[in-house]
């Protein structure tokens, strides 16, 4: 059985990044090993954030003052438990608890997060320097985007920033993102990347399926399949490479095998922008849109994706719902905030 990869790993601090404890007057040193570890796992694009008891100036003043605060994407410090402030973590990066792991020196703390977030995984602080050894630490493929995804996470940072300083509606904000998605072929340089696509993204993914790469090469190939790929960028920088779509190309339809759009973008209407654009393509090529969707414990959004986008249900059993756009009642183009460029 293979491991799911760590997206994100929470670290206490006292004990367990540095020894010693802020409050007591200590000014420690960022342990070595702990810092080969941040390194290395972030090369990977695996985050972290912290989740430490103390008083957050201080905290942030001592990271600063070791140049660590640009290495963490959020940080929770406060006298709450820690598995409260991981579930802040998991909110304010949006990645679901399974996907995240914790270390920490004290054994109560770690059994407190265990007892109540139990799809955390949990490590002791002595197991610091064997962490990017474990298989969970290792991600398929190491991308140019995997590399920075740190900076993506922290750009939408600024945005969140920016968006609470506007004091405007959410969809004044979001109109005024200047949102543009750029949708074309995959090529053999977007392989990787769309690979850890279909292992990292569940929510937003219509089947779960995944590809690996000889697949994704031969699809790519395939006349009778189109792979496009989604990027996504607005006033305040790149997303990177948010979607996928995989079609079939059978007789006079066009099926949509796997859609997926990362998670970072759900609040952006990214994914029902890629969708409207593949269902619109399609009736214009003179084809008839069809839709695959699996469900998963976690990805019914899509299923409403589907369904707001104008497929209805055709066949239902027991793992795949089929669902078709009928060309003689074509769906209106939803107002978006996306604005969708096509490349060959």
């Amino acid at each position: 059985m293979t491991t799911s990869t760590v997206k994100c790993l929470v670290w206490d601090l006292d004990d367990t990044l540095w020894d010693g404890v802020l409050l007591e007057g200590d000014q420690p040193r960022p342990r070595e090993d702990a810092m080969r570890t941040l390194r290395t796992l972030d090369h990977r694009g695996i985050l972290h954030a912290v989740a430490s008891r103390g008083h957050y100036d201080t905290v942030l003043r001592h990271l600063t003052h070791h140049r660590l605060d640009d290495l963490f994407c959020a940080v929770q410090v406060g006298w709450g438990t820690k598995s409260a402030a991981i579930v802040r973590v998991a909110d304010e990066l949006n990645i679901a608890a399974g996907a995240l792991a914790f270390v920490d020196n004290d054994t109560a703390e770690l059994a407190e997060v265990s007892g109540a977030l139990p799809s955390v995984r949990c490590y002791p602080a002595e197991q610091v320097a064997a962490l990017p050894d474990l298989e969970e630490f290792r991600p398929p493929f190491v991308t140019a985007e995997s590399r920075r995804r740190r900076s993506f996470y922290q750009t939408d940072h600024r945005r969140r920033t920016a968006e609470q300083d506007a004091g405007v509606p959410a969809p004044e904000f979001l109109a005024s993102l200047d949102l543009e998605m750029t949708v074309r072929r995959a090529g053999p340089d977007d392989l990787a990347r769309v690979h850890e696509l279909t292992l990292r993204t569940h929510q937003l993914n219509t089947t779960g399926r995944t590809y690996d790469l000889d697949e994704l090469r031969e699809l790519t190939a395939s006349p009778g399949h189109e792979v496009l790929v989604a990027e996504l960028a607005d006033r305040f920088g790149e997303y990177g490479t948010i979607g996928l779509a995989v079609t079939e190309l059978a007789g006079e339809d066009s099926i949509l095998l796997l859609l997926l759009t990362s998670c970072r973008v759900m609040s952006r209407g990214a994914g029902g922008a890629l969708l409207d654009h593949l269902v619109h393509t399609a009736l214009a090529a003179g084809k008839r849109p069809v839709a695959h969707y699996t469900p998963t414990p976690v990805n019914r959004i899509m299923l409403i994706t589907l369904r707001f986008a104008g497929y209805e249900v055709q066949e239902e059993n027991e793992a795949t719902l089929v669902l078709a756009v009928d060309p003689a009642k074509p769906p209106m183009s939803r107002p978006t905030a996306v604005r969708v460029n096509r490349w060959s």
